[in-house]
């Protein structure tokens, strides 16, 4: 039996070379979109979106205001989900030690009678250091400078909208349902995706891979493009090894070696993820992680090889899956 469902992937994995080509052409994310998204949600008017301060609710009506326009559905009567996280008294300007913040979430219904009761989730934290100070990477660690984030993670939002928007205007929608989000509370300790996590709006078993985009913004002269976490699902790394083909990057797959970021909460929940980025430098965490070291041109061609892989796995006719226990 075992034999018969590798068998039935690689047939696939052959369809999917050839049917790349195909959504290669189709897909049309741009630089100068990419560069859009970054520029606005990494200006010094959001001031680092902090949780619980007017520059984090600024990105989180931007956002919003993108699931609507390409179509987004809501699972209630709101695109936002909210919590509270607790903050230090007088970090970044907030007065008190409990803050309101919101995860901001839609999704494509799946075209498939079946399969759309399934669901891929795509996400990006939005939130930042803000006015920074002793919990950021400043180098000193009283110093108080907007951190606009740019990269971190600026950069992982303006894939998340570019995909969005490519997927918008395709005929056909994938088989299966796309849940797309965007999290508060990642640099706090990925509490906007636990919170999501323990309070989904869909049964957990129905969620089937999540792929997380964290710090895509910089790609290096490699072209490379790092993940961790595809061999959560069987034959993963070979299916990512392939969508590389003709993409002008140079994927560096990871079996394991999950991350640190949102899609971890997913991992340990018996999800099985993807974790996407370009890389470290030395302006993490700091104030020069601004929008004029932002590869645009990268970041383009990163989202366009992740909006491949999401569009490839939410056909697969059959899913295989770590334990969702």
């Amino acid at each position: 039996m075992k034999l018969d469902q590798n068998l039935k992937f690689k047939i696939l994995l052959i369809f999917t070379v050839f049917a790349n080509i195909v959504v290669n052409a189709q897909n049309d994310i741009s630089a100068k979109t990419f560069y859009k998204h970054d520029k606005y949600l990494s200006s010094d008017k959001m001031q680092g979106r902090f949780p619980g301060t007017k520059g984090n609710n600024e990105a989180a009506a931007y956002i919003e205001k993108h699931f609507k326009k390409y179509g987004l559905k809501k699972f209630s009567d709101s695109y936002y989900q909210s919590f509270n996280l607790f903050v230090k008294e007088g970090l970044n300007k907030v007065k008190s030690d409990s803050v309101k913040t919101q995860n901001v979430v839609g999704y494509i219904e799946g075209s498939d009678e079946k399969l759309k009761n399934e669901y891929m989730v795509i996400g990006a934290h939005y939130d930042h250091w803000g006015w920074g100070g002793q919990n950021s990477g400043s180098k000193k660690k009283d110093e108080f400078a907007i951190h606009n984030g740019a990269d971190d993670n600026a950069s992982g939002v303006s894939a998340l909208l570019c995909i969005l928007e490519e997927l918008s205007k395709a005929k056909i929608k994938p088989k299966r349902s796309i849940i797309f989000i965007s999290f508060s509370g990642e640099e706090e300790g990925l509490l906007g995706s636990k919170y999501f996590v323990t309070h989904l709006p869909v049964e957990k078993t129905a969620v089937k891979v999540m792929l997380n985009m964290d710090m895509v913004g910089r790609l290096n002269a490699e072209k490379q493009i790092y993940m961790g976490g595809a061999g959560t699902f069987p034959e993963g790394v070979e299916l990512m090894k392939k969508l590389g083909e003709n993409s002008g990057l140079n994927p560096v797959i990871h079996a394991g070696e999950v991350g640190g970021s949102d899609h971890v909460s997913f991992y340990k929940s018996g999800i099985s993820v993807i974790g996407f980025h370009t890389g470290g430098h030395p302006q993490y965490h700091t104030p020069e992680d601004d929008i004029d070291l932002i590869n645009s041109d990268g970041g383009a061609l990163v989202a366009r090889y992740i909006y491949n892989a999401l569009v490839e796995i939410a056909d697969y006719p059959e899913l295989y899956f770590i334990n969702q226990g």
